[in-house]
């Protein structure tokens, strides 16, 4: 099989320094494999020329079976490797996807050799129609009509902002003190206004607003300097941990909401479905 292999790569390549360098073995083992295929079957399989190599009758006859049996081989490999793995498609909103579940995927991976995910942008998803993916984690208080819900993951609001802009504005040891500094909005005031509240200071008025709808945008204005943000822990643990983001204060505010895995009743009858809802729900409890 090997001086066939070499055979067939020098024959498809009309060189034996191409096909040494295509098998990363020495032109030299390619020259003597094919002389002893000639030796053995009596008959010559190329002429040699000074710069270049030439088939005969019979090299190219033998050229067109190999070549079509190593490529049978190679297909036949690749279907039965097609059909070892198995894909689960996954839909995760930009911050989910971007800060909890990518840092963990090699470690997905690692446990799961045999299946593929495709990950998959998720719109908010209102009904089971809407429902494109195997899986899909979405955020919401755990109302979802015709669908499999399990509550995967809480998350808490604290207010963070740079070294950069502490330094620049100083003086926030107390909460009225963010009437001077500009503030960033996720999606709308209702946040901080509740955090507000929770402080005692539910009438006060920041000098400078911003609201951006997405989340991870609103996390690097934060990092960049440009407000005081709510970070969405645990997923800016490690902007906090590195020292990028700091927390003024430590009074969180707990949402009702909650993130979620969602998929159609019975799907987890399928094994690399339960495997993948399975890892999610293990990390998911690690990360709590």
């Amino acid at each position: 099989m090997t001086s066939l292999r070499s055979f067939e790569a020098a024959a498809r390549l009309l060189s034996f320094k191409g096909a040494a360098e295509e098998l990363r073995v020495t032109p030299t083992s390619v020259s003597n494999q094919i002389r002893q295929l000639e030796k053995d079957w009596g008959c010559l399989l190329f002429v040699r020329k000074t710069r270049q190599v030439i088939l005969t009758d019979a090299g190219r006859s033998l050229a067109r079976v190999t070549s079509r049996a190593f490529d049978d081989i190679r297909t036949e490999v690749e279907a039965h490797i097609a059909s070892y793995r198995k894909t689960v498609t996954l839909a995760v909103g930009p911050i989910f996807g971007s800060r909890w579940l990518i840092p963990r995927l090699s470690k997905f991976y690692r446990l799961n050799p045999t299946i593929d995910l495709v990950l998959h942008h998720s719109p908010r998803i209102t009904s089971a129609e809407q429902l494109a993916t195997t899986i899909a984690v979405d955020w919401g208080t755990g109302e979802w009509s015709g669908l499999e819900v399990t509550r995967l993951l809480a998350t808490v609001y604290i207010p963070v902002l740079s070294p950069k802009l502490l330094k620049e504005q100083g003086g926030l040891d107390k909460p009225a003190d963010l009437a001077r500094y500009p503030v960033i909005h996720q999606q709308d005031r209702g946040d901080w206004q509740a955090w507000l509240k929770l402080m005692g200071e539910s009438d006060l008025k920041f000098a400078q607003e911003t609201i951006m709808v997405d989340s991870n945008i609103a996390t690097q204005a934060a990092i960049d300097g440009h407000g005081v943000a709510l970070g969405v822990f645990p997923f800016i643990r490690s902007e906090v941990d590195a020292g990028r983001l700091l927390c003024p204060f430590d009074v969180e505010l707990k949402p009702e909401r909650a993130y979620h895995m969602l998929i159609r009743p019975g799907a987890r009858a399928v094994p690399e479905v339960d495997a993948v809802c399975a890892w999610l729900q293990a990390e998911a409890a690690l990360s709590a």
